[in-house]
C-alpha cells in the first residue's frame, strides 16, 4: 500500500510541476497574490496572537483568572483546568494556534492525550480580528456581518463541548503546581517569537501551495466563479473568502457561506494543524468537529440573519 501511495505522490506531483512550467505567469502572479494576502492579513493578526499565548502558556495564566469562571467552564463542559486555559486561548488567537497550543499544553503535561484529542472536537476558533474586520469589513464591507459570524462561530464550538461533554476523562494535573516560578522572561520571549516565525512561515507556505493548486484547477477546467469559490473555500479558506463579493447572491446567503467556511477551515488549514500536532494525537476528531461546527455555526447564522433582516 505505501508504494502505490508514493507513487501516487510522485504522479501528481509531477503532473502540478508540469503544469507549473505551462503556466508560470499565472503561477507567479498567484503566488505574489497569496504572499500578498499573508503579509497583510494573516501576519498582523496571527504574529501577535502566537507570540501572547505561548507566553501565557508558559506563565500558565488560568492561575490568575477568578476560580469561580474556571470552575464553570470546566463543569459544564467537562474538561480540566488546564484544558480550560487552552480554550480561552484559542479563543483569542485563532487558528492553527489552537492546535499549537494543545501540542504544547501536551509537552508540558497539563492536559493527557485522550483530553487533547477531546479538544480537538470543539477548539476550533477562528481569529477574532481576522473574522471582523477581514471578512466582515474587508469582503463583505460591513462589520455587523463579521460580528455575525464571530458568535455563530464560536456559539457552535460551545455547543458541540456540551453535546460531547460525557466523551471526556479529564486530566488530573493540578493546573497551579505546574507552574514554573523560575522561568526568565527574556528566554520565553525569545522562543516564543522563534516558535511563532516559523508556524507563520510554514502558514505562508501552505497556503501558497493550496492557492497554486485551485488557481490550476480553476484555469485548466475553466470554472465559474461558484465553483472556483468552492475549490478555492475547500482548499484554502482566505482564499476562497476572498472571491465571496464576486458571487450574485444575497447578503444571508453570504454570512452564512462565510461562516461555514470558517468553521471547516480549509484543508490548508487542516494540514497546518496536522502538522503542528505530533503522531501521537490522532487527526480524526478535529475533522468530526469541523462537520459538526459547519452544520451548526450555519444554522446559527442563518437563524440571526432572518431575524434581523
Amino acid at each position: 500500500m505505501k508504494k502505490y501511495s508514493n507513487f501516487l505522490v510522485v504522479f501528481l506531483s509531477s503532473i502540478v510541476l508540469l503544469f507549473i512550467f505551462i503556466k508560470r505567469n499565472i503561477i507567479s502572479s498567484t503566488i505574489i497574490l497569496s504572499l500578498s494576502i499573508w503579509l497583510n492579513t494573516l501576519v498582523p493578526s496571527m504574529f501577535p496572537m502566537f507570540i501572547l499565548s505561548d507566553i501565557l502558556i508558559n506563565y500558565n495564566y488560568v492561575k490568575y483568572i477568578p476560580n469561580k469562571i474556571i470552575i464553570f467552564f470546566a463543569k459544564l463542559f467537562n474538561i480540566s483546568e488546564n484544558a480550560v486555559l487552552i480554550l480561552f486561548l484559542s479563543l483569542i488567537s485563532g487558528f492553527p494556534s489552537n492546535a499549537r497550543n494543545i501540542q504544547t499544553a501536551l509537552e508540558k503535561k497539563l492536559i493527557t492525550k485522550y483530553e487533547a484529542e477531546h479538544l480537538l472536537l470543539f477548539n476550533h476558533f477562528a481569529n477574532p480580528l481576522f473574522v471582523i474586520e477581514t471578512i466582515g469589513t474587508f469582503f463583505l464591507k460591513n462589520s455587523h456581518y463579521g460580528a455575525i459570524i464571530l458568535f455563530s462561530h464560536i456559539i457552535s464550538n460551545f455547543i458541540i463541548a456540551i453535546i460531547f461533554r460525557k466523551k471526556n476523562i479529564p486530566s488530573k494535573t493540578n493546573h497551579i503546581t505546574t507552574l514554573n516560578e523560575s522561568q526568565n522572561f527574556g528566554t520565553v520571549l525569545s522562543n516564543s517569537i522563534k516558535k511563532s516565525i516559523d508556524s507563520l512561515f510554514m502558514v505562508a507556505g501552505v497556503a501558497t501551495l493550496f492557492l497554486i493548486l485551485s488557481t490550476l484547477i480553476t484555469n485548466i477546467f475553466s470554472l465559474n466563479n461558484n465553483l472556483s469559490f468552492t475549490l478555492k473555500s475547500t482548499l484554502e479558506m482566505t482564499m476562497g473568502l476572498s472571491t465571496l463579493p464576486s458571487l450574485h447572491i444575497n447578503n444571508i446567503l453570504k454570512v452564512v457561506l462565510s461562516t461555514a467556511v470558517i468553521s471547516f477551515g480549509g484543508l490548508s488549514v487542516h494540514l497546518q494543524v496536522v502538522s503542528l500536532l505530533d503522531n501521537k494525537i490522532k487527526y480524526k476528531n478535529y475533522f468530526r468537529g469541523r462537520i459538526y461546527q459547519v452544520i451548526i455555526s450555519s444554522i446559527t447564522s442563518f437563524l440571526i440573519m432572518t431575524i434581523i433582516h
